[in-house]
């Protein structure tokens, strides 16, 4: 059964779940896989070396589906920054006109999207409602709230979603989809009432038969607790939720005893490089990788078409039994014991309690 959510109507999405960008795991064969389930797939843009690999990835997608899907557009501090501006007109040029935008000072970007013809509706990731505010003002059309459970950049303010998503719905002036901790349909359905019009899930769809990941670094994340992340780059006001594995108790060991507190002792070992690895080589020790406190509740590796398709029957399962709370009439209480003022004994069966009295 169809969801009507301000994301399903503007996206034309059956199921209001996005797959968000991911480095090096937001491929062409993630993103179809999602959009033919009935979700949003996306490509991260950066994935590609330079912005023609692209528009090739992008060509390879409209091959494998003809639902829409989204492109990511990440902007990170760099010593050397990419062309953004190249990429977006790329994404511009072979007609998306979904793109999902996060990091620092989008506004060229997002200014770019907006002034194509037709314009891109822009579905913009923050963690804090101080940065939302500000991306309203730039135009974007979606917030992506990302609560602190999430995946990679978690900002510095450690507010989870429970407390987020309230205060988007008590603020925002435009919709927002709930990210960070989702995985399933009653996620789903908690993420809508709390005034969400979907999610954005990471982690989950790593853990998908089509996920361009090693097969040992999937059974890594279903073997895995929700405990089985770390914190690091805290002391660097760059605060990453990552895997917990040797690499990273090595950065964090690092961070809280250098004397100097130079990033440059932990850089090597936050290497991007080696992350990449770690999904091709299956070895979940041989580099940083991102993973959010949802690895607790993922329990096994579909395809995204049963993975949607559970989290469809799950949401509105969840939903109608949630609407059957309401009654016309309080029932009769069912505790045990005796009704207020009523003295007497509940234990007295004539016998008992006179033979407790002996």
């Amino acid at each position: 059964m169809p969801f009507n959510t301000a994301l399903t109507r503007k996206l034309g999405i059956r199921v209001p779940v996005v797959q968000g960008g991911m480095q090096w795991v937001g491929y062409a064969e993630l993103a179809s896989a999602v959009s033919n389930a009935g979700g949003l797939g996306i490509i991260t843009a950066l994935t590609q070396p330079d912005p023609e690999s692209l528009r090739k990835e992008i060509r390879r997608c409209k091959q494998m589906t003809d639902k829409p899907f989204a492109v990511n557009l990440t902007l990170l501090p760099s010593m050397v920054p990419p062309d953004y501006g190249a990429y977006a007109q790329v994404v511009l040029d072979e007609g998306i006109r979904i793109v999902e935008t996060a990091g620092n000072s989008p506004g060229p970007i997002i200014k770019q999207l907006k002034e194509a013809d037709p314009p891109c509706v822009i579905l913009h990731k923050c963690t804090t409602i101080r940065h939302a505010m500000s991306a309203v003002k730039l135009g974007v059309d979606f917030l992506s709230i990302d609560g602190f459970e999430c995946a990679g950049h978690v900002g510095e303010s450690d507010i989870t979603n429970f407390i987020l998503l309230s205060r988007a719905r008590q603020t925002m002036p435009v919709p927002f989809i709930a990210s960070g901790g989702f995985a399933d349909g009653q996620g789903l359905a908690a993420a809508l009432a709390l005034g969400a019009e979907g999610v954005n899930m990471g982690t989950r769809f790593m853990c998908t038969v089509e996920a361009p990941i090693h097969q040992n670094i999937k059974q890594a994340i279903v073997d895995a607790q929700e405990t089985d992340t770390q914190l690091v780059l805290r002391r660097w006001k760059n605060t990453t939720r990552l895997f917990m594995n040797k690499i990273t108790e090595e950065v964090s060991k690092i961070e809280k005893e250098s004397p100097t507190g130079k990033f440059e002792e932990v850089g090597p070992l936050m290497s991007g490089k080696r992350g990449r690895q770690v999904f091709q080589n299956g070895d979940p020790n041989f580099g940083v990788w991102t993973a959010g406190q949802v690895i607790g509740l993922i329990q096994d590796i579909p395809t995204c078409e049963e993975l949607l398709s559970r989290m469809e029957k799950e949401a509105t399962d969840t939903l109608s039994q949630i609407s059957k709370l309401i009654v016309d009439k309080q029932p009769p209480p069912d505790i045990a014991g005796k009704r207020l003022g009523d003295k007497s004994d509940p234990r007295d069966d004539g016998v008992s309690v006179a033979k407790a009295r002996l």
